[in-house]
């Protein structure tokens, strides 16, 4: 098995460390966990930094914990953030901590039988009995306000402003891991480069209330070579969830990353050996290409990526065929009408034959007329279902439709559309 700490050196995935924590990986097999607050219906690619330090940590051997925040996902983190968070329903978090739990149970192993499964727990059964009394005797009274308002997620809000609500959420993170060791023994605590202040704070709760050391690691965060947070877009955050950010455009988000980027991505996400990764530095386009078929069938199956491929192949690849096109399964085709233009046409008007020119011009709106749509077949620019289009009096007919539902039709290289037939 590997060195835990070495690997994540040479990967670039140590931002910091507390003292001792090499040693104490090194001297046994450990519990060591990261917690997940339930903001938002799916983890994205930020958090996924953080999965896949869990991972790592149980190929190493030890035993990774993930702690669900039920409890402080109602509270808002304050690190990383310039204004108050705005307070989530009690039944939005748990629709959240349900749709997370279900990806998190994917990504990595909790098989009660292996010697180091990971176990999945939610701090909200740590204070769900628990009074504000009992908190403030237990918790409140080992830290003072000087020690709490100089972490930097403090700091940062020290001027535009922190509710008492947020100013305590490192007591409730910090105090978790006091709960971690006492019961589950956990004894490192892993995260992102902003959650080192609330991880102190717990390292510190531990010395002080139990008299026990403990141990943690934080990650830098995920950004671009410009220095911008990575995993925004101008549709927003890369999500796990498929139903948030489709297979295909997750599998473009790696394909589109710059260049700059490559190293620093397959280090973080790939299982590949250090080797591998160092030998696929010199081609960045081929190693893209690798990273972005690796983590599609990771996190979304062998056969969402063999459909993202096929759909890739169709919108990009001037090779693409039209057997190649007629052999898509339907599934892939409605994969591609998320991706590209898609309008409705009546199954009538294709039934009774429809003009080309009508067809382009009438039905579908691809050309503002019918002169437009002549020039353009002139020009050679329109197919229907990669076969050119070369005569006025062509007709869109039944035949046309794939899957009894679609058809491809392209007006130059760059321009695609999908006509969906309905009744």
């Amino acid at each position: 098995m590997m060195d835990f700490v070495e690997e994540l050196r040479w990967r670039g995935l140590i931002h910091d460390m507390t003292p001792g924590t090499e040693e104490h990986l090194r001297s046994t097999c450990v519990r060591g966990y990261i917690g997940f607050d339930p903001t938002a219906p799916s983890l994205t690619i930020g958090n996924y930094v953080q999965i896949m330090l869990l991972l790592r940590f149980q190929l190493a051997g030890h035993q990774p914990v993930v702690l669900i925040g039920g409890a402080t996902g109602r509270i808002g983190d304050p690190s990383g953030r310039d204004a108050e968070r705005e307070l989530k329903s009690i039944e939005e978090i748990e629709r959240n901590i349900n749709r997370q739990k279900i990806q998190l149970q994917r990504l990595l192993n909790f098989d009660p039988e292996a010697p180091n499964g990971a176990l999945l727990l939610d701090n909200y059964a740590f204070y769900a009995q628990m009074n504000v009394l009992d908190f403030l005797r237990e918790v409140g009274k080992h830290l003072t306000v000087n020690y709490m308002i100089a972490k930097e997620s403090v700091q940062r809000r020290i001027e535009s402003g922190i509710s008492f609500t947020e100013f305590s959420y490192q007591l409730l993170q910090g105090y978790d891991f006091v709960l971690l060791h006492r019961h589950y023994g956990v004894t490192l605590q892993m995260g992102g480069s902003d959650q080192y202040g609330n991880i102190t704070t717990g390292i510190e709760l531990a010395r002080k209330i139990d008299s026990q050391r403990l141990y943690a690691i934080v990650s830098p965060l995920l950004t671009k070579a410009d220095g911008t947070k990575f995993g925004k877009s101008a549709e927003g955050n890369i999500w796990l969830d498929p139903q948030m950010t489709s297979p295909y455009r997750f599998y473009q988000f790696w394909i589109n990353a710059d260049d700059r980027d490559v190293p620093k991505l397959m280090r973080y996400f790939s299982l590949k050996t250090r080797e591998e990764i160092e030998a696929l530095d010199a081609d960045p386009v081929r190693a893209k290409r690798a990273l972005a078929e690796e983590l599609t069938i990771r996190l979304h199956g062998q056969e969402e990526f063999s459909a993202v491929h096929a759909v890739s192949a169709l919108l990009f690849d001037p090779k693409a065929s039209p057997e190649m096109l007629r052999s898509l399964p339907e599934k892939t085709l409605d994969c591609v009408a998320e991706e590209i233009p898609t309008m409705e046409v009546s199954i009538e008007a294709i039934q009774n034959h429809c003009n080309i020119l009508d067809f382009l011009s009438e039905h579908t709106g691809i050309v503002a007329s019918r002169s437009e749509a002549k020039r353009a077949i002139q020009n050679h620019a329109i197919s229907l279902n990669k076969v050119k289009v070369t005569t006025f009096d062509t007709s869109v007919t039944p035949e046309h439709l794939l899957h009894g539902r679609y058809i491809l039709v392209e007006n130059g290289r760059k321009n695609k559309y999908l006509v969906r037939a309905v009744c």
